[in-house]
C-alpha cells in the first residue's frame, strides 16, 4: 500500500470540519516534505463523508489527534508515549501502515493550537459510542505508557470524553482500569460498595454487554483486541468481587 493510497483510506468523514483542516495542514507539510503534490490534490477528491457508521479511517485520524493532545497535556514528549502509539498502530494494522500513520501523526504533533472542543464534537456527532470509548481508553494506555497517568493528563481525557459524551461513569470506569486501588473492581463495574451480591451481577451483565469486542467490529477486526482488554478487566473486576464476597 502506497503513502497515497493510505491516506485516502484514512480520511473517510473527517475530511472536513475542524479534523479535515487539521489532516490537511499535516498532509501539506508531508507534501512538502514529500516533493510531489499528486498525493495531496488526490485526497482532498474524498470529501466529507458523513456516515452514521464509523469506518476504520475514521476511527484511525481520530485517534492519531487526540493522541497527539493527550501526549502534549504535561508539558512534555516522553519517548515512550510516542513508541506506545507506533507499537498499537503496529499491532492493529501491520509495520507499513503503522510508518504512515506515525508519519502523518508526527505532522499532526507539530501543531498548536488544536481546539480539543471543536474536534471531540465532530467526533461525538459521526461516531457510535461503543468507538468513541474506545478511544478513551487508548488514550489511557498512551498516558500510563511512561509509568505513570499524570492530573495533568487525566484533566485533559476527562476533558475529551465530556466533550465525546461519555459519563462521569464510563469515564471513572475506564480510568480505573489504569489504576490499583482496593474499590477498582467496583469503579470498573459501575457501582459502589453499598451495591448487594446481585446488583454486582447485574452491572457484570451490563459492563460485559457494553464492552463486548463485537460492539467494535464495524471497525474491523485489528480493533478487537483493543475492546478485548476493556473486556477482560470487567471479567477480572467480577471475578475479584465473587472471590471477596464468596458468591
Amino acid at each position: 500500500m502506497n503513502f497515497s493510497k493510505w491516506i485516502g483510506a484514512a480520511i473517510g468523514w473527517s475530511f472536513g470540519g475542524p479534523i479535515g483542516g487539521i489532516i490537511g495542514l499535516a498532509l501539506g507539510s508531508l507534501v512538502d516534505s514529500m516533493g510531489n503534490d499528486s498525493v495531496y490534490k488526490q485526497d482532498t477528491q474524498t470529501g466529507y463523508r458523513q456516515s452514521p457508521v464509523t469506518q476504520p479511517g475514521d476511527f484511525e485520524v481520530s485517534l492519531l489527534i487526540l493522541a497527539s493532545i493527550v501526549i502534549k497535556a504535561d508539558g512534555k514528549q516522553d519517548q515512550r508515549e510516542l513508541d506506545y502509539v507506533r507499537l498499537h498502530f503496529a499491532n492493529m494494522y501491520g509495520k507499513e501502515r503503522a510508518n504512515h500513520a506515525f508519519r502523518l501523526f508526527k505532522e499532526i504533533n507539530k501543531q498548536k493550537n488544536i481546539s480539543t472542543r471543536q474536534v471531540c464534537m465532530q467526533i461525538r456527532q459521526m461516531m457510535q459510542h461503543p468507538s468513541r470509548l474506545q478511544l478513551v481508553h487508548f488514550l489511557f494506555g498512551i498516558a500510563k505508557a511512561d509509568g505513570v497517568v499524570t492530573e495533568s493528563e487525566v484533566s485533559v481525557i476527562h476533558t475529551m470524553a465530556g466533550y465525546l459524551g461519555i459519563s462521569s461513569y464510563d469515564f471513572e470506569s475506564i480510568k480505573a482500569m489504569f489504576y490499583e486501588s482496593t474499590d477498582n473492581a467496583y469503579k470498573i463495574l459501575e457501582i459502589d460498595k453499598t451495591a448487594t451480591n446481585n446488583d454486582i451481577k447485574q452491572a457484570y451483565r451490563k459492563m460485559a454487554k457494553k464492552y463486548h469486542p463485537d460492539k467494535v467490529l464495524h471497525l474491523g477486526e485489528e480493533h478487537r483486541k483493543g475492546a478485548e482488554e476493556k473486556f477482560r478487566e470487567v471479567q477480572k473486576a467480577y471475578e475479584q468481587l465473587q472471590k471477596e464476597r464468596g458468591f
